[in-house]
């Protein structure tokens, strides 16, 4: 126990301790002119906004790969359980250059989107894009697990009472993975909302429009504005512990109610 508190001390409370502590140095009305900046208010609405929206897209999508690869047999089925860690594997970087390289105008499918006027690199939309990428291994390593442990005679009763496979999905499937599902819709939010190597290449980072916060956070520590880093950084904070936390309550209500 003391070994533990300790560890955790060291590498979680001080440091979040210092980054609560830190923008105080301006004083209460320094914090709020700093969270209340047009450019501030804009970029946690795109971070926030854009890493809510990949997770809420990965939740559907990461449970449908996750059940194709744990109910069927196919030939390559391996090699797409081995690329779904891709973005776990890559560098941030490499994997912000090459979704650029897709989705810029001049790329495969950035050329496709130009031509109904959809633009993806170097704006909103690119974030969103990057923020899916990186999400959807978080959703799928929740869920495959549960799926491969779920036991099918619970399927096989409802299908001989003459449930459909879309009530048997519905109504017995989800329920016993949606505990796992919210799982890791949080685990992609948390990841999404701190992303930076992946998404800077292509957003564009132009100001109101397509600049991150976790961006925003850099630009200010250049330029030797580390209260007002702090200031963002602890918003941040504040507002992914508070989606965490409703998360983890509903998650916990719905345990309690599956044990019922």
């Amino acid at each position: 126990m003391g070994f533990t508190l300790v560890y955790l001390s060291v590498i979680v409370l001080i440091p979040l301790v210092a980054l609560a502590l830190r923008p105080w140095e301006l004083g209460i009305d320094g914090v709020a002119r700093t969270l209340s900046d047009p450019r501030v208010l804009a970029a946690l609405k795109l971070s926030f906004g854009a890493s809510a929206l990949a997770a809420a897209v990965n939740a559907p999508l990461g449970l449908l790969v996750a059940w194709v690869l744990t109910r069927y047999h196919f030939p390559g089925r391996r090699l797409l359980d081995a690329l779904v860690d891709l973005p776990f594997a890559l560098p941030t970087a490499v994997a912000g250059i090459a979704l650029t390289a897709i989705y810029a105008s001049n790329g495969p499918v950035g050329a496709l989107a130009d031509k109904v006027g959809l633009k993806t690199a170097f704006s909103p939309l690119g974030v969103f894009i990057a923020l899916l990428f990186i999400g959807l291994p978080f959703v799928v390593r929740s869920v495959q697990p549960v799926l491969e442990d779920f036991d099918r005679e619970v399927e096989e009763a409802a299908r001989t009472l003459g449930a459909t496979d879309l009530q048997r999905i519905v109504r017995v499937v989800l329920p016993g993975v949606l505990p796992a599902l919210l799982t890791g819709v949080g685990l992609a939010f948390a990841r999404a909302v701190g992303e930076y190597g992946s998404v800077i290449f292509i957003a564009g980072n132009l100001p109101m429009v397509s600049e991150i916060a976790p961006l925003l956070i850099i630009i200010k520590l250049e330029q030797y504005d580390y209260a007002g880093a702090a200031a963002v950084g602890l918003a941040m904070l504040l507002i992914s512990f508070g989606v965490l936390l409703a998360l983890n309550l509903v998650q916990t209500f719905l345990a309690r109610r599956g044990g019922r």
